[in-house]
């Protein structure tokens, strides 16, 4: 066989581009935004809050948000969301009082967090207008909670330290809705042995109570 019968090489297959959708998100631009959007809902409050100024503050250009967030609503929930994700643990200390405390404890750092004592308040005035960030604030501050507060008031039950029937969603009030109104309605300081204070008061309530 001649070279000129030599079968002809399979042309090369066409390298395939990515679509443009699906380049990759650089993470540090990501959390750029995100910290941009707090420091921007804490400056100027959701109603005033802009994509421009958000993108500004976290010095990209506009399509940067847009690629992540179709919205600035859509943004705050989904950072919203995240927080919720973060959930509280459940504390096992084994009493009714050192679980308290514990809960107490975490509680405190988290209603400290950015997102509870800047973002949050603002939302929950903006939520009477957008139902779903009515919905994500009840899921960050609300439901993980109330998981926390049924396993604690059951554990509490089986040792005999409550009586069964004890409601956990009052328990949740009795034991967090005084830390929640000091440290994000009130924004005071905590004072020393404040959540030791409230540990034995939230338990004699629920003792007296449940």
């Amino acid at each position: 066989m001649t070279n000129s019968d030599a079968p002809a090489p399979a042309p090369a297959e066409p390298q395939r581009r990515a679509p443009a959708g699906a380049a990759v998100l650089r993470s540090d631009v990501t959390e750029a935004i995100r910290k941009a959007v707090f420091e921007e809902l804490a400056a100027v409050g959701f109603a005033r809050m802009s994509i421009e100024g958000i993108a500004r503050r976290a010095g990209v250009g506009k399509t940067a948000v847009y690629r992540r967030w179709k919205s600035k609503l859509s943004l705050v929930l989904d950072l919203v969301s995240a927080f919720a994700a973060q959930g509280l643990p459940v504390p096992h200390t084994g009493s009714l009082y050192g679980d308290v405390r514990a809960l107490l404890a975490v509680a405190s750092l988290a209603l400290r967090h950015p997102v509870a004592s800047q973002v949050i308040p603002d939302l929950l005035v903006e939520s009477v207008r957008h139902p779903e960030i009515a919905d994500a604030i009840k899921e960050a501050l609300l439901d993980g909670q109330k998981g926390v507060a049924a396993v604690v008031v059951r554990e509490a039950v089986e040792r005999g330290e409550l009586p069964g029937g004890t409601d956990p969603d009052r328990a949740l009030d009795l034991i967090v809705g005084p830390l929640y109104w000091r440290l994000v309605v009130v924004r005071g300081d905590l004072p020393k042995g404040y959540l030791d204070d409230l540990a034995t008061s939230a338990v004699a309530a629920l003792k007296a109570t449940g």
